[in-house]
């Protein structure tokens, strides 16, 4: 039996394509969302369109005392926090020969340690009130590697490895679940410099979904009861193999 109770949920990157969606869909639903990004003119449009169920702070993932507040004022707000929903990542695809160190980091620092900024900050509140719920929202790329990913396949793998580990050494009370979303409708590749990585993202994208579907995958995660934990959702489109 599903349960559909309130929550207050936390989802990071929620200016744009998943993250929008989650905190969208999650606020539809009756929970209430704190949504974090860096571009805070585009969460205020997101709270105008959900009746104040979405509350916007200015968060980047990749520095760590703005996590650590991201999580705190919110739980000194709400009295609790229920979910976090590790969703920012960036994407500037390329191959290793063309040699963008610079954004080799960024992506280390959002995809990586944005992730473990989010577990550091929320683990202790979850552990002293005896429960909560870790959603990574990965990729495909955690699972295989593809020519001119192999920085970004690298980062999303990491976050699939740390979350299973984060898994197998929570409480039962805790629960953790990855999504691993195919190529989705977003604004990630907008992100990328290289022309030939841009020519095949063009050609990649061709059959992409919404991010709608895996805000519906969020959504049925968090709706399980408390003893049953999803762990592993892969949702991509019907076309891409």
């Amino acid at each position: 039996m599903q349960t559909n109770e309130s929550k207050i949920v936390l989802v990071t990157g929620a200016s744009s394509g998943i993250g929008a969606a989650v905190a969208e869909g999650l606020a539809n639903e009756g929970h209430q969302v704190v949504a974090g990004a860096r571009r805070i003119d585009r969460l205020q449009e997101l709270a105008g369109r959900t009746a104040g169920a979405v509350h916007p702070v200015r968060l980047d993932v990749a520095d760590r005392a703005s996590v650590e507040a991201f999580v705190k004022d919110a739980r000194e707000r709400f009295g609790r926090v229920d979910a976090l929903i590790n969703n920012a990542g960036v994407m500037p695809l390329s191959r290793l020969d063309s040699l963008l160190v610079e954004e080799w980091d960024r992506m280390i620092d959002v995809n990586v340690r944005g992730l473990l900024h989010g577990i550091a900050a929320a683990l202790p509140h979850f552990t002293a009130q005896g429960g909560g719920h870790f959603v990574t929202i990965a990729s495909v790329g955690a699972h295989q590697v593809v020519p001119t990913g192999a920085v970004y396949c690298a980062t999303k793998y990491a976050a699939w490895a740390i979350t299973e580990g984060l898994r197998q050494e929570s409480d039962p009370s805790i629960r953790v679940t990855t999504i691993s979303p195919g190529v989705v409708t977003s604004e990630l590749a907008d992100s990328i410099t290289e022309p030939g990585a841009t020519e095949a993202m063009r050609t990649y994208r061709a059959n992409a979904i919404e991010p709608s579907a895996i805000a519906d995958a969020v959504s049925y995660a968090l709706s399980q009861p408390a003893d049953v934990d999803v762990n592993e959702i892969v949702v991509r489109p019907a076309r891409q193999r």
